[in-house]
């Protein structure tokens, strides 16, 4: 599929969104990020940050830019230069969930609703290799695609007020984890003891746009193990190179 002609969105003085096909494609977020590399090292203009989504791109410049029209040019002759390389590097990640339901929340409604058993939602869950899209919407949230489509499930019509830090929840054709406590719509099955973000870290999360994640089922009593080893520090997450 080309990818080579997105369209591109000025986003006042300092900003220009780039923006392709509105879907969830692993093919897509590979193009996405090697054309975000690309740019940074490219770039006429200092760039503040770029952000990604599933299929899109946010340029934030340090100053207003002079000739929006043509960074725009030059942001199109990066692209339509763009080829990606074949077999790159991922690291993945295996995240412990336990699906007790003290922690899953919404088990019984996603099994009313779909037709499942705990058994069959557990097993469901924890089988996918997922992609890890972007973060946001709390620092640290994994946006995960590759949600198995008996899964999908809308968010919940009324958000909860508090959702507990590590909860694993689904939202439409998506699964994610709260990286701390907050408000939230997303149904949740889980919880995942491991932290996602430390502000005093650098970096904050070892996670990248890009990143695959694979969960494994643990019990309740060894989720307050894992809970104990991060709190003194001794515990090791898995992960290695793809």
């Amino acid at each position: 599929m080309n990818y080579k002609n997105p369209h591109f969105f000025v986003m006042g003085e300092r900003s220009i969104l780039i923006e392709w096909e509105p879907k969830i494609d692993k093919n897509l977020l590979d193009f996405i990020l090697f054309t975000k590399k690309n740019v940074e090292k490219k770039s006429f203009e200092p760039i503040i940050e770029i952000t990604n989504t599933y299929y899109s791109l946010l340029i934030q410049y340090h100053i207003t830019i002079k000739n929006i029209y043509g960074e725009i040019l030059a942001l199109k002759s990066v692209i339509s230069k763009l080829s990606l390389p074949k077999n790159q590097k991922k690291e993945r990640y295996h995240l412990p969930v336990c699906y007790d339901p003290k922690f899953g929340l919404d088990l019984e409604e996603l099994g009313n609703e779909n037709k499942l058993n705990f058994s069959e939602i557990k097993t469901l869950h924890s089988t996918p290799i997922y992609t890890l899209y972007f973060m946001g919407f709390l620092p640290g949230f994994l946006y995960l695609g590759g949600l198995d489509k008996k899964l999908f499930l809308d968010r919940k019509k009324t958000p909860r007020k508090r959702i507990q830090k590590g909860a694993v929840g689904i939202a439409g054709k998506q699964t994610g984890i709260y990286p701390k406590s907050s408000p939230g719509g997303w149904q949740i099955i889980g919880n995942c003891p491991v932290g996602f973000f430390d502000p005093n870290k650098n970096p904050p999360s070892i996670f990248r746009p890009g990143d695959q994640v694979k969960f494994y089922s643990i019990s309740f009593e060894e989720h307050h193990e894992i809970s104990e080893q991060i709190k003194h520090g001794v515990f090791q997450l898995k992960s290695e190179q793809q």
